[in-house]
């Protein structure tokens, strides 16, 4: 059994500004995940779509178009998407300058690819091989994730930024699960080098940017290629996963621009409804703001082409529609994938105050409008329209916070806390879903004394902006034990009668109530067991009324409330109850 999972595209650099603020900022929020800047590397991929029926509940339901992302997002450079059960991946290209070891990231999600963490990388360090292959590299890219027959295949770059020198290489393992005893990426060493000799017609390519799928017939190809002479695919076999052993003659060159600079990289072939869409991106990455990176697509009934635009036009000779540009605060989107009906892309992000158009994760999932892949690029900035509002409650009360906001792509809401009066916030670790309506309720399961003068805000997130709510204030009234407000009367009433006696109580918290008799004047107590108790909390405590049936021989019983609350037992003075005989007619 062979399944796509998702593969990546590429990275580079940026300018000289945007590499000293990465440098300079913390990790989690820090080193670039790129390379240099010229002609250079993404990725490429392709796997069959999932039908609609097999997918997680969980992604049935979001909508078609942008999907809102948070948490350690950035910085991610050629996400490879991997979906597995209730856990999404993204593999990425390692962080500059050797950060984390420069080798190929994992970022990980357990709510549906919504809230994202770091979670390490494949290896500790780049292997000595790559080293004395290609002295000066900086980083691993693009990578791609293929599962064939139980092994998990990872294909990624090594470049000299700028140049064609550049490899594929290839590492292995048999679970994508850290946890597991067998979980390691074995490396499995180089599968293409360039320059290229041997090509049909005296062409080459750039060795980055592999993607794999397979054809009609289970052949297995690479979709790889960046800038020299565009996109080729190239023949592989299993279970080594690397070339045949005549793939230069049957290698395809599958898109070119013909245009100074071939501008075309990250090739990613997903197939879909009897189609391979050949998903590339246009132009120039790794440029921060300046960055013209675009996603094109062209589709074809064989994996090996022709890939033909919406026009018709060849994607081998400058065809290609472009469906998804620079929208908003999302500048340069490209070196994409995509698994299980979602377009993963990097970007650099406008929105970013801190470190701007820094690369950053961005999901979309696919629209598919008359057989091509559409994206909604719509903006709208996260707006407030329901506020948290203050609370007062008793310790060990449960305690809701709601917010609702608008924005395209539908916000996210993430909750933050602060104990210094709003002075300084923190991140609430436990975060609520925010609902497809909006709306987004904090819960404590039971407010604490130490929560008291506690504020709560939450901060409505999309990739284009944030809104941040008013602040909600938790107010923790002190325990108070019970005082009795209200003695029960003693009660004369006639024979199979109702008989009522009322007790009540403050406290705080509202103190618990149960009902005692006593047949022998008072000098022992049980708990009633034959009458109705009705207890209403009020704002001052709890107000309880018992009710029976006057029958004769409960006359002269004697009945009393007793409270607890905050650690202390009350008891009201004892009630006697009368029962006259019925008056003869």
């Amino acid at each position: 059994m062979t399944r796509h999972l998702r593969r990546s595209a590429r990275v580079a650099a940026a300018t000289a500004a945007l590499l000293a603020a990465a440098l300079a900022a913390p990790v989690g929020a820090s080193a670039l995940a790129g390379t240099p800047s010229a002609p250079a590397a993404p990725p490429a991929a392709a796997s069959p779509a999932l039908a609609g029926s097999d997918l997680p509940a969980a992604l049935a339901e979001d909508p078609t178009g942008g999907k809102t992302v948070v948490g350690q997002t950035s910085p991610i450079h050629d996400p490879a998407l991997v979906i597995e059960g209730d856990t999404w991946y993204v593999f990425s290209t390692g962080r500059i300058n050797r950060e984390n070891g420069g080798t190929i990231q994992i970022a990980t999600s357990h709510d549906a690819g919504t809230t994202w963490e770091y979670s390490g990388t494949i290896w500790p360090e780049i292997p000595a091989w790559l080293d004395e292959r290609l002295p000066g590299l900086d980083n691993l890219w693009a990578p791609e994730v293929y599962e064939h027959d139980g092994t998990y295949y990872l294909y990624y770059s090594a470049s000299v930024f700028g140049t064609n020198t550049s490899l594929t290489a290839l590492a292995t393992n048999t679970t994508l699960d850290p946890t597991d005893p067998d979980y390691a990426w074995v490396d499995q060493g180089e599968v293409v080098s360039s320059p290229v000799v041997g090509l049909p017609n005296g062409a080459t390519f750039n060795a980055i940017d592999a993607g794999i799928v397979e054809g009609a017939d289970g052949t297995p190809w690479m979709a790889i290629g960046s800038f020299w002479y565009g996109i080729w695919l190239v023949e592989l076999e299993w279970p080594s996963g690397k070339p045949v052993a005549n793939w230069r003659e049957t290698a395809v060159n599958i898109a070119d621009r013909f245009m100074p600079g071939n501008p075309i990289e990250a090739p990613y072939i997903y197939q879909h409804d009897g189609y391979y869409y050949l998903f590339v991106s246009f132009d120039r990455c790794c440029q921060g703001g300046d960055s013209t990176y675009k996603v094109a697509v062209g589709r074809a009934t064989d994996v090996t082409g022709p890939y033909l635009d919406k026009e018709g036009r060849d994607l081998f000779g400058g065809g290609g529609s472009v469906v998804l540009d620079a929208h908003g605060a999302i500048v340069g989107p490209g070196g994409q994938s995509v698994a299980d009906g979602y377009l993963a892309f990097h970007y650099y992000d406008a929105s970013n105050e801190q470190i701007p158009f820094f690369p950053t994760l961005g999901i979309q999932k696919i629209a598919w409008v008359d057989g091509w892949p559409t994206f909604d690029q719509t903006v709208a900035l996260p707006a407030v329209t329901t506020q948290p509002q203050d609370v007062t409650a008793a310790p060990g009360d449960r305690v809701e916070l709601t917010v609702a906001g608008t924005g395209t792509p539908r916000p996210v809401a993430v909750w933050e806390t602060s104990a210094d009066g709003g002075a300084t916030w923190t991140t609430v670790e436990a975060q609520p879903v925010t609902a497809a309506d909006g709306t987004s309720t904090l819960v404590l399961d039971a407010a604490a004394p130490s929560d008291d003068g506690r504020s709560w805000r939450a901060v409505l997130r999309n990739a284009h902006g944030t809104a941040t709510s008013e602040a909600a204030t938790l107010t923790v009234t002190a325990p108070a034990p019970p005082v009795v407000t209200l003695h029960p009367r003693p009660v004369t009433v006639p024979k199979d009668a109702t008989a009522s006696f009322t007790a009540a109580a403050s406290g705080t918290p509202t103190p618990s109530v149960r009902w005692e008799v006593s047949r022998n004047g008072g000098r022992s107590w049980t708990a009633v067991a034959y009458a109705d108790v009705e207890t209403t909390a009020t704002a001052q405590g709890a107000t309880s009324t018992l009710t029976l049936t006057a029958r004769q021989g409960l006359t002269g019983t004697r009945y009393r409330a007793v409270f607890t609350g905050a650690g202390e037992t009350v008891t009201t003075h004892p009630a006697t109850l009368t029962v006259r005989p019925k008056p003869r007619s």
